[in-house]
């Protein structure tokens, strides 16, 4: 039996179909246009979704169901995205419509949550009951497993983790919060952090700011990691900051759910050990469950980008 899941992304919309054990088959990507309304989206996801199907060599009739992974506040019972940020779009009848274009049940999920699930599945977090997974991306996005079962709260609206606040009265976060860890431990704060850090006096001297040629136009989430394990003082300041950030965010995290795994995501998990054993030792000197014997396994997540499509096509299982 085969699955497909839709991962609707602000740049990208990929479609591809899965097999029992996770394992892609083909990918269908489409740019997603912004602005846009609600049935050019759907008619673009429709397209991706029907390419993915026919490059696999399948038709409609080898898939049991269609799942979306979509940012948002995500009604999963009744199928409506009440409200999606990315495209300013309110009470949008995603299921309704996706079932009239494409003929077969569709399922919808947060893509956080969906991203959650596919390591769940197949991921690193397999086999556990209870466990979270961290994206660090453009913001700080979270999923939160309970008994094998995705949890959303009351509202649809749960594991909002990176609007938790680490920092009264800090960083103005995009929600309009001050001091959201967000703000602090997305790929965009790193950024921002990586900026002011290139604008003080001395920053000339420094390998950071040579790395760039003085344009903080081409600091990404990676380059003061980059210049930091190069030996740039002024970069490892900016990372051991970063980390601080992120360990603390961690730890509440762990403290408040203790689950059995606990997996971080996103682009700035590519960097590894370098990201994970300092934050480790934070970890570990601040939890408060130090003395127990079973604790909270800390681990980068393994599907990458492909954990929320991986997740979507799953959903209905």
């Amino acid at each position: 039996m085969y699955y497909l899941g839709i991962d609707l992304g602000g740049t990208n919309i990929v479609a591809g179909v899965v097999n029992e054990d996770g394992q892609i088959i083909i990918k269908e990507n489409r740019k997603t246009t912004r602005p846009c309304t609600m049935d050019a989206l759907c008619n673009d996801m429709a397209e991706a979704a029907t390419a993915a199907v026919v490059n696999a060599g399948l038709s409609k009739d080898d898939l049991q169901y269609i799942g979306i992974g979509a940012p948002g506040a995500v009604n999963s019972e009744t199928g409506v995205i009440e409200y999606a940020n990315n495209f300013n779009f309110h009470n949008w009848e995603i299921v309704r419509m996706m079932e009239e274009r494409l003929g077969i049940k569709v399922y919808v999920e947060n893509d956080a949550n969906a991203a959650a699930y596919g390591e769940y599945c197949v991921g690193a977090a397999k086999d556990a009951n209870d466990a979270v997974m961290i994206t660090l991306g453009t913001g700080v996005g979270g999923g939160i497993i309970v008994d094998g079962m995705i949890y959303s709260g009351s509202n649809y609206a749960g594991a909002e983790v990176g609007h938790t606040v680490i920092q009264k009265g800090g960083r103005l976060c995009t929600c309009g919060r001050r001091g959201c860890w967000e703000a602090y431990s997305s790929a965009t704060g790193l950024i921002n952090m990586t900026k002011e850090a290139c604008q003080i006096q001395q920053a000339p001297n420094y390998l950071l700011y040579q790395m760039i040629g003085g344009d903080l136009n081409k600091i990404e989430g990676k380059t003061a990691f980059d210049a930091a394990q190069q030996g740039c003082p002024l970069a490892k300041s900016v990372i051991d900051m970063y980390l601080d950030y992120l360990g603390c965010g961690l730890v509440n995290i762990i403290n408040l759910f203790q689950p059995e795994i606990l997996c971080i995501g996103g682009g700035i998990s590519r960097q590894g050990d370098y990201l994970l054993k300092p934050v480790m030792k934070i970890i570990e000197r601040e939890r408060y469950t130090k003395h127990n014997n079973k604790q909270t396994k800390v681990c980068i997540a393994e599907l990458g980008n492909n954990a929320g499509l991986i997740g979507a096509a799953f959903l209905g299982k």
